[in-house]
């Protein structure tokens, strides 16, 4: 999954730009894009995340997404991007876009990986494995993980919070066909398997429909 979001920041970022992160973990997407001469100013809410990836040699800083318009001195950026959920563990998802938008510079692109709220492959897997609440999880108004509340928008939502300040160019699938993180064992005992779902998802991810019925979709959105 990560691979399949990798291929289109390195479509999307060529060397010498300048992104803002939110939700960095331990800052390996920021590793891959400075690797590849891209400028990364990664932010993470959580201090041990942020310490994991200075360790990687990120500029990484402590901050939570809501407060992304204090960056705005630093900028123009050239993008931004928030990758596997992020954007899940915010409850004020207006603050952030509006953030973005004061740090964004104009036609500047932001690659916004989000939790979508219907998953069949989530159902499958957890009422095979007797855990019918794990897998209509998704249709409460927030859950619970590790004490953190978690949401998921849909695509519809979140259009509308960007529509003032951003296009969506390019909505995609990720995770209709691949199996999702927790299935991880499974996928590893059946390797050419995966690759055949692999490569399936890349041919089928921007079929309409297919995106809200991912593990994630992803927007591509480019500022007004």
């Amino acid at each position: 999954m990560r691979q399949a979001v990798w291929r289109r920041m390195g479509q999307l970022w060529p060397a010498g730009s300048r992104i803002v992160e939110l939700g960095c973990g331990t800052g390996v997407d920021a590793a891959w894009l400075s690797e590849r001469g891209v400028q990364v100013l990664a932010t993470d809410a959580a201090a041990g995340m942020v310490d994991v990836a200075r360790r990687r040699g990120i500029d990484a800083r402590q901050m939570n997404a809501e407060s992304v318009a204090g960056l705005s001195s630093l900028g123009p950026f050239d993008g931004a991007l928030s990758n596997f959920g992020g954007l899940n563990c915010v409850a004020d998802l207006r603050a952030v876009v509006d953030g973005l938008a004061t740090c964004v510079r104009s036609s500047g692109t932001a690659v916004l990986c989000v939790m979508g709220p219907v998953v069949p492959w989530e159902w499958v897997w957890y009422v095979l494995h007797g855990q019918p609440r794990k897998a209509f999880r998704r249709f409460a108004r927030v859950t619970w993980w590790r004490g953190m509340p978690i949401r998921y928008p849909s695509i519809r939502a979140m259009r509308r919070l960007l529509a003032e300040s951003f296009v969506v160019r390019r909505v995609w699938a990720l995770g209709a066909l691949i199996p999702p993180p927790y299935a991880e064992a499974w996928a590893q005992r059946h390797p050419r398997l995966l690759a055949r779902l692999a490569g399936a998802e890349r041919r089928i991810e921007r079929w309409p429909g297919v995106a809200q019925l991912a593990d994630h979709y992803v927007l591509e959105v480019t500022r007004r």
